[in-house]
């Protein structure tokens, strides 16, 4: 069986920080046509869309209508332990 002598790909380190990340989107994205670039743009805005949009509860209205309230506990009974 013959061995491959498989030379190490060279990788540029830098770019696994998240300031080397950014400069490498940066520097693909002005790479594209200006058309593919407003394609993109308007398919983000979609995605957005698609995600801002929640569906209805059962009782009709929207999650982000709806809110979170805590149940009254009564006086005194704040669920907290009490010193005495």
């Amino acid at each position: 069986m013959q061995q491959h002598d498989a030379q190490p790909t060279e990788f540029d380190w830098r770019l696994t920080s998240f300031e080397g990340a950014r400069r490498e989107q940066l520097r693909r994205w002005a790479q594209l046509p200006l058309e593919h670039i407003i394609l993109a743009i308007e398919e983000m805005q979609d995605i957005a869309r698609l995600l801002g949009m929640t569906p209805a509860s059962e009782y009709g209205e929207s999650m982000r209508s709806s809110s979170v309230t805590e149940p009254s506990r009564g006086p005194g009974k704040s669920g907290a332990d009490q010193d005495g």
